[in-house]
């Protein structure tokens, strides 16, 4: 729907995710003058609070979450703000709310984050208050269920009240430039497309390695687990860029369209292709830190880290192995894509030559690194000596004067104009699950346990032999 919205209504406006990221968002945009002086923004939640107190809250979050430096304007942002307590498990407070929202004169975007339990007595409201008629849009964050049933049917709800074109499923990664930024390297350029492929790429890593634990989550990750948590959304959102064919044009259905036919093509995990582990105590950046079992209070068989190997099953990628891996309290935070090309056919030199590899970094920071086989300086009298080289881009480096903004903005923006391009469709999030249900069924067949590993290391040693025993190292 062709609209941008002059109304914005936040569901979970008190919660963690509003404060970190939803609201600093808002009011970098507005700083940077790309919110419409029109837009009004409405925020709910359960807590009793007036507007005043709810501004108060917001710019407490601001001064905590948004660097100096972007929050030009933080009052004229704080004024846009209203608030409307509501208890979502209920029809009575929704007609109040729609009352606060008011009449939008050109749409309403609607960004929900709740609890799965609330879906659908959430939408029940919307429709009940009229919050779901007319030129209304609505957000979805994660998590959108546990499996495949429980997404279906958070799926069903949605679309009894909005269609597909109107529907917007979150995955903040691909908010993130150097996400966005895979697009243009792949086809944007012509030297890398034509060597895409079997033919010329011997493996692809994935890993998003985070150095917290439990922190603030600690019901929603014991239920979820690595798996969930992680791989389903995140990483899948990854490997479907990477593998995924060139779409007819920069346009939302035809990127998803293609994303869509990789996570179809996904070959069923096999035996012994998959490593799940637990972390125990240990030390993380010198501090010393508890085990999971620890900062839970009692004991489970959750999974703190996953690797996997997955296969693509089309042309382009016949058995190329793609090795992903994730885990809280490793070694270092760092979320990257590596792509390791074949070795050269036939070397015409006495030295060692290393195949090529492309690394494109994600966070902490954002980078592309190109490894060549280059000539060492010197006389050479016994032959050439040769060593890999990197060619390295840092985006901040490349593009300097512009913020290095949050996923969010990108997000927000994006839902408030429409645009669907960078939000995920209900097919992909059903392939998804349905490839990780296979991957949950299998587990629970074989009675696998998470193995233990100690906090501040890489995990589990059977994932390093997950790679190695195909000659393989990760890259650290």
């Amino acid at each position: 729907m062709s609209f941008t919205a002059d109304r914005l209504l936040l569901f979970g406006a008190t919660g963690d995710l509003a404060q970190r990221m939803l609201l600093p968002s808002l009011c970098a945009l507005d700083a940077d003058g790309l919110l419409d002086s029109e837009l009004s923004i409405i925020c709910t939640a359960r807590s009793e609070m007036t507007d005043s107190e709810f501004r108060n809250f917001a710019r407490a979050a601001l001064e905590k979450f948004l660097p100096a430096d972007r929050r030009g304007g933080m009052a004229e942002f704080l004024n846009r703000l209203r608030y409307q307590p509501l208890d979502a498990t209920t029809l009575e407070g929704f007609d109040e709310l729609a009352e606060k929202v008011g009449q939008p004169e050109k749409g309403l975007a609607i960004f929900l984050s709740t609890a799965p339990s609330l879906f659908e007595p959430t939408i029940k409201g919307l429709q009940h208050s009229g919050l779901a008629n007319g030129n209304v849009r609505i957000g979805l964050e994660k998590p959108l269920g546990t499996d495949l049933g429980s997404s279906c049917e958070i799926n069903d709800a949605v679309a009894s009240a909005f269609p597909e074109d109107r529907i917007f499923r979150i995955d903040h990664y691909l908010g993130k430039e150097t996400v966005q930024n895979l697009l243009a390297l792949r086809f944007a350029n012509i030297l890398f497309e034509p060597l895409w492929n079997a033919n010329h790429i011997e493996h692809v890593q994935i890993t998003v390695a985070e150095t917290v634990g439990l922190e603030s989550r600690v019901d929603f990750y014991d239920d979820a687990g690595a798996l969930r948590d992680m791989v389903q959304n995140h990483m899948l959102q990854l490997l479907a860029l990477v593998a995924m064919e060139p779409p007819t044009s920069f346009d939302a259905a035809a990127v998803r369209d293609e994303k869509v036919k990789v996570l179809r093509a996904l070959r069923p995990i096999g035996e012994g292709e998959s490593v799940t582990g637990q972390y125990r105590g240990g030390a993380v950046s010198g501090k010393i830190v508890p085990g999971y079992d620890e900062e839970l209070g009692r004991d489970s068989d959750t999974e703190t880290f996953v690797a996997l190997k997955a296969h693509v099953d089309n042309w382009r990628w016949k058995g190329v192995p793609f090795y992903m891996r994730t885990g809280k309290r490793l070694s270092e935070r760092v979320t990257e894509i590596v792509v390791r090309f074949r070795h050269i056919p036939h070397s015409i030199f006495d030295a060692k030559t290393v195949p090529n590899e492309l690394v494109i970094g994600i966070q902490p920071e954002e980078n592309i690194s190109l490894t060549l086989m280059a000539k060492v300086p010197g006389l050479d009298r016994d032959g050439l000596s040769l060593r890999p080289v990197p060619l390295d881009i840092a985006m901040p480096d490349a593009f300097t004067g512009t913020h290095r903004r949050i996923a969010y903005e990108r997000l927000l923006m994006d839902l408030i104009e429409g645009d669907q391009t960078l939000f995920v469709r209900r097919d992909e999030v059903e392939a998804q699950w349905s490839w990780i249900d296979g991957i949950r069924n299998q587990w629970s067949s074989e009675k696998l346990k998470p193995r233990t590993y100690s906090s501040g290391s890489w995990g589990p040693s059977a994932a390093i032999a997950l790679a190695e025993r195909d000659g393989v190292s990760w890259h650290e």
